[in-house]
């Protein structure tokens, strides 16, 4: 009972926290893109540090968290400068660090890509409508993430019969997987009551049913990421959740391609 109420109440400061700074201001979002970005990369390369690897750290998790703050000041042609600049750093590190290896290098590229750029789409989704209605649609982005979370947890706990992966999250069942989708499906079908969001319904059900797949992808990405390095938890910073990385592996994905259908509508 303990535990559980731990979970609760870190899951409900976590997430009116992220509420709260997604509809203050563009200028909270970018900050808090940025610091979910800098954890998610920090908790990352610790485990692959445990697996035998060798991440250049410091400069992985500072070009993570550089990129969301990049992204509100140059856009894509930031994003696209920082990257190249990011890979020229990597290099020289290798050529110069003779104990790296170019798994090294990938590695540690991976990481804030993994992190810091495809959070970034947050900012973007949060610049697509002007003020408040801007923050609104990030939570609602969000709200299609822990629906979908939720709903695959709670159907597939009580009604799993199927796992999915077994060998990589074997509570995960095909049940609790078409219960998220259907969730996330019914959340971005809202969407488009937004005023001034011209998401036609046809495209907000296209993005619901691939956001729920991608949001389960991120998560079982994840998984494997912890079983090969033998973690249970990315930390143990968030208690009764583990870590950061475990709160947001579906996050990071379902941003960046909710970002991308936006972008394809011409939102």
């Amino acid at each position: 009972m303990g535990e559980f109420k731990a979970r609760v109440l870190t899951a409900a400061v976590f997430s009116l926290s992220i509420v709260a700074l997604a509809v203050a201001s563009r200028a909270t979002t970018v900050l808090m893109a940025a610091a979910l970005s800098a954890l998610c990369s920090f908790e990352l390369f610790r485990m692959l540090r445990k697996d035998a690897k060798l991440p250049n750290e410091f400069l992985g998790t500072a070009v993570a968290t550089a990129y969301p703050l990049v992204y509100a000041i140059w856009h894509f042609n930031g994003l696209l400068s920082l990257t190249v600049t990011f890979a020229c750093a990597l290099l020289i590190w290798y050529v110069f660090y003779t104990p790296a290896r170019i798994t090294d290098v990938a590695i540690t590229l991976f990481g804030a890509c993994y992190t810091g750029l495809m959070l970034s789409s947050l900012v973007m989704i949060r610049e697509i409508l002007d003020g408040f209605w801007g923050g609104v649609l990030v939570v609602g982005v969000l709200l299609s993430v822990w629906a979908n979370d939720t709903f695959a947890y709670l159907i597939g706990s009580k009604f799993g019969k199927h796992p999915m992966a077994p060998r990589i999250s074997p509570k995960k069942s095909w049940e609790g997987f078409v219960a998220g989708v259907i969730m996330s499906v019914a959340v971005w079908c809202v969407l488009p009551l937004i005023p001034g969001l011209e998401l036609p319904i046809g495209w907000a059900i296209v993005g619901g049913l691939a956001c729920g797949c991608i949001g389960i992808l991120g998560d079982l990405v994840e998984s494997r990421i912890k079983r090969n390095t033998g973690f249970k938890d990315s930390s143990n910073l968030l208690p009764g959740h583990g870590g950061f990385l475990d709160r947001c592996d579906s996050l990071i994905v379902v941003a960046a391609v909710a970002s991308l259908i936006f972008r394809l509508i011409g939102l």
